[in-house]
């Protein structure tokens, strides 16, 4: 495996994970990750830019979902930041998710009755964080994507790549250890998808982890390392570019 002075120690770590879907009969529906009983195991250093690729039906989103502490494995562990997430009660995991993951998606999921600063404090409010910190922490933020000149406009009012900013910014207000993203250009065209991955780029030489799902072979190489499934499985795990 390739080591790079800048990566940390995992953040995210898969151990022997499987997840299938059954029937009502009881009956495997299908494997969705993991195959003949033989889990996916993933290691995601600390400052890592990893893509998650793979065609329809490969178990990529699967995957990515117990990442995110969305879904959880039918079997095998998943430890983040240290902590096996995949034994935790309910409740403590949807706290401790919203600590430590920033999530991207390609639909931007703002809330359009708020103004852009306010969307990007929402993740806050669930964390009891005082008025005066949300903004402060959401106005840094912002800036961090360029977007300090359009805090008070509506999201109708920003274009698509503006909106993605600010879902991008409301994935990080909450300092999280890894931000997930799940083709986060898809929704853009080619030029303002190209400046997304530009933003995501200056925040993993930052030293942020960013674990992103594509299905596009130009967005890949400009990662770090591939990770490739086929049918639930490991197809390959690769390194592109290890940037120092």
């Amino acid at each position: 495996m390739h080591v790079n002075p800048r990566w940390g120690a995992p953040i995210a770590e898969l151990l022997g994970v499987t997840k299938t879907y059954y029937k009502p009969d009881g009956s495997v529906l299908v494997e969705a990750v993991g195959r003949n009983g033989r889990g996916v195991d993933l290691s995601v250093p600390r400052g890592q830019y990893l893509a998650i690729m793979g065609a329809s039906g490969s178990g990529k989103s699967t995957l990515m979902n117990m990442l995110g502490c969305l879904d959880r494995p039918s079997t095998g562990s998943y430890l983040l930041d240290g902590e096996d997430v995949s034994v935790m009660a309910d409740e403590l995991l949807s706290s401790y998710r919203g600590r430590k993951i920033g999530f991207v998606f390609q639909a931007f999921n703002l809330i359009p009755e708020l103004t852009v600063v306010e969307n990007v404090e929402v993740p806050l409010l669930y964390q009891s964080v005082s008025r005066s910190e949300r903004r402060a922490r959401a106005v840094e933020t912002l800036n961090l994507v360029g977007l300090a000149d359009r805090m008070g406009h509506r999201p109708r009012e920003l274009s698509g790549g503006q909106q993605q900013r600010t879902a991008i910014a409301r994935a990080l207000v909450t300092n999280p250890v890894v931000l997930m993203a799940d083709e986060p250009t898809g929704n853009l065209d080619s030029h303002t998808g190209e400046a997304i991955l530009t933003v995501i780029e200056d925040l993993h030489n930052r030293g942020m982890t960013i674990i992103m799902v594509t299905h596009d072979d130009r967005i890949s190489r400009r990662c770090e390392r591939i990770f490739r499934l086929k049918d639930g499985a490991v197809e390959h795990d690769r390194f592109v570019h290890v940037r120092t």
